[in-house]
Order: structure tokens, then sequence, then C-alpha cells
């Protein structure tokens, strides 16, 4: 079955979406919980990220920043206009979207620069190997998988735990002020705007998915919503690993933890 849903209650309330949905966030809590207490946001604040893992880091999530309007151009392939109340939604949503992503890239390239990491090796260099997974991912799940997959495990899955990973560090005067005066505005502008203070990003993209499914979707569906989202949060851990996985100060907080 698939009833029609149509939101009545506050957009940024989980209450106010099918229980479907409230189960299947609080199944992926834990998961979306390992990713922000991930080591990489901690050692970043307190600025005991050295400079392997900074590059690491910013080569890494570099290809998934550039590519992230066309994974949402392949969700929009996938709508057609008057078919449904969850494509005509997705559809406008996606539209207006694309254009707001359009110079995230070049932010993220002046946080690279101001962290001591050149717009040249963004550009020419190849990210670090194992960071790959997370770009594939998302480029994989919005090509072949449904219209509600593959926004769930991008626009909500991804913008959502980014947006809050984004307001840790952005919060942190320590970190703030370790930027030159001269650039500090500018090379802090892509976490200013994806700091997650007032982002409706993700809760328009859960509507979307839930107008998609109806109130009523089978259990298998539910079951491969839940799973995509679980998938794009371990790609996160797993990229976060990789940028570490040689940072001085982390092998010394492992060592002293055994």
């Amino acid at each position: 079955m698939n009833k029609h849903f149509e939101r009545t209650g506050p957009l940024t309330e989980l209450s106010s979406y099918p229980q479907w949905a409230q189960d299947m966030i609080a199944d992926c809590e834990s998961t979306k919980a390992r990713v922000l207490d991930h080591e990489i946001w901690k050692l970043m604040m307190d600025l005991r990220l050295d400079e392997e893992s900074t590059a690491n880091f910013m080569l890494g999530l570099w290809p998934f920043i550039e590519r992230f309007p066309s994974f949402m151009a392949l969700s929009l392939l996938k709508t057609r206009y008057g078919r449904s109340p969850g494509d005509n939604l997705a559809r406008r949503w996606l539209v207006r979207n694309i254009r707001v992503e359009q110079n995230h890239a070049e932010y993220w390239i002046h946080w690279s620069e101001g962290a001591g990491v050149p717009r040249e090796r963004l550009l020419g260099e190849a990210p670090p190997h194992g960071t790959d997974g997370l770009p594939r991912w998302c480029e994989d799940i919005c090509a072949r998988g449904s219209l509600a997959a593959g926004i769930v495990a991008t626009n909500y899955a991804i913008e959502g735990v980014t947006g809050e990973w984004s307001q840790m560090i952005y919060d942190s005067t320590k970190y703030r002020e370790s930027f030159d005066p001269s650039v500090r505005t500018s090379a802090l502008k892509w976490l200013h705007l994806h700091a997650a203070y007032d982002d409706t990003h993700p809760w328009e993209a859960l509507e979307i998915v839930c107008t998609l499914m109806g109130t009523d979707p089978s259990a298998d569906d539910v079951a491969h919503l839940t799973e995509c989202i679980k998938r794009s949060y371990t790609s996160m851990i797993l990229l976060g690993d990789r940028c570490i996985q040689n940072c001085p100060d982390r092998l010394l907080l492992s060592e002293a933890a055994a």
C-alpha cells in the first residue's frame, strides 16, 4: 500500500512525518552518532590535525563536493512533471537547489587554501587512495536507485549530518581564529553556509521522500531506504578513518586507550 502523504505539521518536527519515517530515523541514529563522534572533528577543532591528514580531508572530500550538483541532477532525471505529488515536489526542489550548490565548490577551495592545501592540489591531484567510497556510493544510488533512495541517501542523510559536523567546527572559536584575519571570512564561508542552525534542506528532502513513499510503504521499501541512509553515514565514517589513519595525535590517543 502507498497511501498519500501530505505534511500538515511543522517542517522541522519529526512528529509531522509518518510513523515509518520516524522509526527509520530512530533506527539510523546510532550510525549517525558515529559520524558526529568521529575523532577527525575533535582533532580539527583542537588544531591537532597534522598537514597530511588535513590534505587527506580536503582532497578526499573534494570529488564529493565538486560532483554534488551532478548527483542531484541524476535524481532530477527520474522525475516526471505531473506524474505524482512527490515528483512535482522533488522536481521543484531539485531545480532550485542545484542552482544553490553552484558556488559551493569554490567555497570549499577557499577553505582548503586557508587550511594550507592549495587550489592546484585540489584540481590536479588524485584524491588519497581509499577516500572514493562516498562519491561512488552517491553516484551509484542517484543513478541506479529509486528517486526516493537517491534523495534520502544524499540530500537527507549526507546533507543532514554534514550540517551538524559543520556547525560543530564553525562554533569552535579556537578553530575559527586559527585562520589569518585577512582570509578568515572567505575561508570559513563553506562551513558557515553548511552549519545547521536553520538548515531546512534535510527536512525538505525527508518531506519529498515521504510524499513519494506515502504513509504505508512496504516493509521491504522502508528497509531499503534505511540501509541507504546507514550506508551514507558509514561511507563518511570510513572516509574520516582514512583521512586520519596516520595522524600522530590519533595514534597517540589509540595507544593511550589500549
